[in-house]
This record gives structure tokens, C-alpha cells and sequence, in this order.
């Protein structure tokens, strides 16, 4: 077997609970080694300009459909194309903000998509886990929900 390129920060489960501390958040988000990007559940998303920069605006649940609307003010990053799970592409926006699992701190960049039908309002996508280990038969190891 081979050596690891790196030495890994911390092994985290399929799922974990997450804090956003700029969006005052926390929420079961999925790890996912398919997915390049991570994603964040948005709605009623709208951009504009403030001061020379260029913001976006949305509203975020933690749990569900039926959870309580969390409104979201940022800066807006970047807009690309993404590739979701089922082949369809879209322009989605993204911004960059903190992830808070546990003790582990690091900035990760969210595309915004509306992720209502799924289980999970947020997945982990692998640019966000480059120095984390997957354990996929374990769930919540830094912390429970």
C-alpha cells in the first residue's frame, strides 16, 4: 500500500454536524468525495452591488423544509459552472466562508443551489476535505446533533 501524500487533520464520518459562524448556522451536512464543490440549500437568491463589491443575498434552512428561514448577506466570490450528481449543469453563486466541525476550522467555498428534496442542506465537497479522511460506516464524530 502506498504512503499518503499528506498528513491528514482528522478522519470525520458521512455525516457531520457543521457551524457557519458568519451565517450564525449550524447544520447536518453530508461528506461527499463525488462532489468537487460543496454546496449550501439556498433560496431567493439575488446579487447586487454595495459599495464596490458585489454581495449576495439568500435565505438558507438548517433542517428541512419545514425549519424557519435564515436570511444570508455575503460577498460573492465567484460564479461557475457545476456539474450536479444527476449530469445536469447550472451557473451557480459561491461564496467562501468559514466551517466550524468540532475542533476543525477551515474556509470552504459554498455554491448556492436549492437543495429542498434533500436530505441533508449541505454537502462536503472534496476541495473542502483536502487534508480529511473519510470514515463512511461512521457518522458524527465531532459531535453529535
Amino acid at each position: 500500500m502506498k504512503a499518503l501524500p499528506y498528513q491528514a487533520k482528522a478522519v470525520i464520518g458521512r455525516r457531520e454536524m457543521v457551524t457557519l459562524p458568519e451565517l450564525g448556522l449550524t447544520l447536518c451536512c453530508k461528506a461527499d468525495t463525488g462532489a468537487r464543490t460543496s454546496a449550501l440549500h439556498a433560496e431567493d437568491i439575488e446579487t447586487y452591488e454595495e459599495d464596490g463589491h458585489v454581495w449576495v443575498s439568500f435565505v438558507t434552512r438548517g433542517g428541512g423544509p419545514e425549519s424557519p428561514a435564515h436570511p444570508v448577506r455575503l460577498h460573492l466570490h465567484d460564479r461557475r459552472m457545476i456539474t450536479s450528481s444527476n449530469g445536469q449543469s447550472e451557473w451557480r453563486y459561491v461564496v467562501r466562508t468559514r466551517v466550524q466541525m468540532g475542533e476543525l476550522s477551515f474556509m470552504a467555498e459554498l455554491s448556492l443551489t436549492h437543495r429542498g428534496d434533500m436530505r441533508h442542506p449541505m454537502l462536503l465537497g472534496r476541495r473542502a476535505m483536502r487534508r480529511l479522511l473519510v470514515a463512511p460506516g461512521a457518522a458524527f464524530l465531532h459531535g453529535e446533533p
